[in-house]
């Protein structure tokens, strides 16, 4: 039976958001987006591409943002 606490790294999730170097593309925006809400980090990144799209550069002002602000 699957626990809730199991994740990639074997440790209890967190509640607090963290960018996540470790599966990073960039800066491990996305991938922190997706570990906070449990979901696949190809999931946020595509989503990112596509309001990158529709926002006219708007996201990478947000990306860039979360970057600096998270830890």
């Amino acid at each position: 039976m699957n626990d809730i606490r199991d994740n990639s790294h074997g440790t209890p999730p967190s509640r607090n958001f963290r960018l996540d170097k470790h599966n990073a593309k960039l800066a491990g925006v996305c991938a922190g987006i997706g570990n906070y809400f449990n979901i696949d980090p190809l999931l946020v990144r595509i989503g990112f591409v596509v309001a990158l799209l529709l926002g006219f550069g708007t996201p990478v002002l947000i990306y860039a943002a979360i970057a600096l602000i998270a830890d």
